[in-house]
C-alpha cells in the first residue's frame, strides 16, 4: 500500500488515490501516514473525505499531527477539529505546544473552548481526564418515542448511542436504558418505567485505571460519570478504556524491567538513544548501589572462603535461585493485585500460601542439588562432601522461603501504601534477596563447619 500510494502521488493521480484511500480503515490510513515523508503527508491527507480525515487525525502520530496543523489554513484547521469528539481534542491538545494549542483554541467556538479548559483541569490519571461530553442525555418522564427523537437529534454529535442516561431536570444520574430496550419498548411507554434504575457510574476524580476495570468486570461500552452531587457531567467509551488499560500495562511492564516509564508515544526505534538512557540510568544506579551490601556481606565472609574455597562456587546459583523465586512470587501477586483478585487485606494469607510453596519448592531444589554435589564431589579429599550438600540444601530451603515472603509482601505493601505495586518487581527484589541468601548461607556455614 505505501509503495502504491507513493507511486501514485510520483504519476500525480491523485483521484485514484483518494479513491483507494476511501475504501481503508482510519487506523490503516493513519499507519500509511506515519511511514510517508513531511512533504507526502499533507498532500495524501488533503485528498480524505472531511469526516474520515477527522477520524484519521486522532490515530496519527503526535509530530504529523503537529505537522499538519502548522500546514492547516485557519478554515482546514476549523473543519479537522470541528469534528473530532471532544475527549479526543483534549488528548491532542495535552501534547502539542502553547503555540499551536492557542491556534487550535482560537479556531473554536466560546462554548467548545470553556467545555475543553474544563476537561483540562482534571488531573490526567482521572475519569475527567478521559471522559467525553458528548453524549445522549434523556429527560425523567420523556416517552418512548421522544427518547428516539431525541435521539436522532443528538446521536451524529454524540459519541456512542447504544446507552443513554436517563437525568433530572437539575442533571442528577437516575438510570440508564439502552436502545435494545428501547427498540422492543411501545412508543408510549415512559422510559422511567423501563430503564435500568441501579445504575452504575464513576466519579470525575476516580483513577482511571479503576474506571477501565469497572467496564471490563461489568462489560460495558460505556461508563456515566458523576460529581460530587451525582449530577452527570459526562461519559467514558470503552475505546478510551481499552487506551488506559495498554497504557497500564505498559507502564507496569517498564516498572517490573527496572525502567522509568515513557509517557510519549514513539516507538522503541523512534525514541532517542538519550531518553532511553534517562529511563534507565537511575534504576540502574540504584540496584547498583544497593548491590554494594552483597559485596560488604562477601568481604566480611572472605576469610571462611578461604577456608573453604569450593564454597565460593555456590554463591551464583544461591543467589540466582532466591532471585528467580522472588520475582515468581511478585509476578503472581502483582498480577493477583492488577486484576483485583488480591487486595492488602490479604497479606497474611499470601504469605502462608507462599510460606507453603516454598517448602515444597525448596525441598525439591534441595534434595536435588545434593544429589548434583554428591555426583561432582564424591571423591574430594579437601573437604566433607555430605557436610557441603547439607549447609547448601538448608540454604537453599532457607533462602527460597526468604524470597518468596519477601516477593510476596513488598507489592502487596507498595499498594497498601497507594504505590504501583510493579515498581517491587524483578530487579529490586533480586538485590533485597541477594543479600539475603548470602548472610544466610555464610551463617549455616559458620554454624555447621565450624569456620
Amino acid at each position: 500500500m505505501l509503495e502504491k500510494t507513493r507511486e501514485l502521488i510520483r504519476s500525480k493521480q491523485y483521484n485514484q488515490l483518494k479513491e483507494m484511500l476511501s475504501d481503508i480503515q482510519a487506523p490503516d490510513i493513519a499507519m500509511l501516514l506515519d511511514e510517508l515523508t513531511p512533504l507526502e503527508i499533507p498532500l495524501v491527507f488533503r485528498l480524505l473525505p472531511k469526516e474520515l480525515a477527522a477520524e484519521v487525525f486522532v490515530y496519527i502520530k503526535n509530530d504529523n499531527q503537529e505537522m499538519l496543523i502548522k500546514n492547516f489554513s485557519d478554515s482546514e484547521l476549523k473543519d479537522v477539529f470541528g469534528d473530532l469528539y471532544m475527549d479526543d481534542i483534549v488528548d491532542i491538545l495535552e501534547e502539542m505546544p502553547a503555540s499551536v494549542v492557542k491556534r487550535i483554541l482560537a479556531q473554536t467556538g466560546s462554548e467548545t473552548r470553556a467545555t475543553i479548559n474544563q476537561l483540562l483541569q482534571y488531573g490526567s490519571e482521572s475519569a475527567g481526564s478521559i471522559m467525553t461530553t458528548e453524549y445522549v442525555g434523556l429527560k425523567s418522564g420523556m416517552t418512548v418515542k421522544q427518547a428516539f427523537d431525541k435521539i436522532r437529534k443528538q446521536g451524529l454529535d454524540s459519541e456512542t448511542v447504544y446507552t443513554c442516561y436517563v437525568t433530572a431536570a437539575d442533571r442528577k444520574l437516575l438510570g440508564a436504558i439502552s436502545i435494545r430496550t428501547l427498540l422492543l419498548a411501545d412508543p408510549d411507554d415512559v422510559i422511567d418505567d423501563i430503564m435500568e434504575d441501579n445504575v452504575i457510574s464513576v466519579k470525575t476524580g476516580d483513577d482511571r485505571e479503576f474506571v477501565a476495570n469497572q467496564m471490563k468486570k461489568y462489560d460495558f461500552v460505556a461508563m456515566p460519570v458523576v460529581d460530587n452531587e451525582n449530577r452527570l457531567v459526562g461519559i467514558v467509551t470503552i475505546d478510551d478504556a481499552v487506551d488506559v488499560i495498554e497504557d497500564e500495562t505498559e507502564e507496569d511492564f517498564a516498572l517490573m524491567a527496572g525502567i522509568q516509564p515513557d509517557d510519549s508515544e514513539d516507538s522503541y526505534l523512534d525514541t532517542p538513544v538519550l531518553v532511553h538512557a534517562k529511563n534507565r540510568i537511575m534504576w540502574l544506579l540504584f540496584l547498583m548501589l544497593s548491590a554494594t551490601f552483597t559485596g560488604l556481606i562477601i568481604t566480611k565472609y572472605q576469610d571462611k572462603l578461604l577456608t573453604i574455597p569450593i564454597l565460593t562456587s555456590f554463591i551464583p546459583m544461591l543467589m540466582d535461585t532466591g532471585g528467580n523465586c522472588g520475582s515468581q512470587s511478585s509476578t503472581v501477586v502483582i498480577r493477583g493485585l492488577a486484576l483485583n483478585e488480591l487486595s492488602a487485606k490479604d497479606l497474611l494469607k499470601v504469605i502462608f500460601k507462599e510460606m507453603r510453596i516454598s517448602l515444597v519448592v525448596g525441598a525439591i531444589l534441595a534434595v536435588v542439588n545434593s544429589v548434583r554435589i554428591f555426583i561432582m564431589y564424591h571423591n574430594s579429599t579437601e573437604f566433607a562432601t555430605a557436610s557441603i550438600a547439607v549447609v547448601v540444601g538448608i540454604t537453599l530451603m532457607l533462602t527460597v522461603l526468604v524470597s518468596k515472603i519477601v516477593g510476596c509482601t513488598l507489592p502487596i505493601i507498595a499498594s497498601k501504601l497507594r504505590l504501583d505495586p510493579a515498581i517491587m518487581a524483578a530487579p529490586l527484589i533480586t538485590t533485597i534477596v541477594d543479600a539475603c541468601s548470602i548472610l544466610i548461607f555464610f551463617n549455616i556455614a559458620a554454624m555447621l563447619l565450624n569456620i
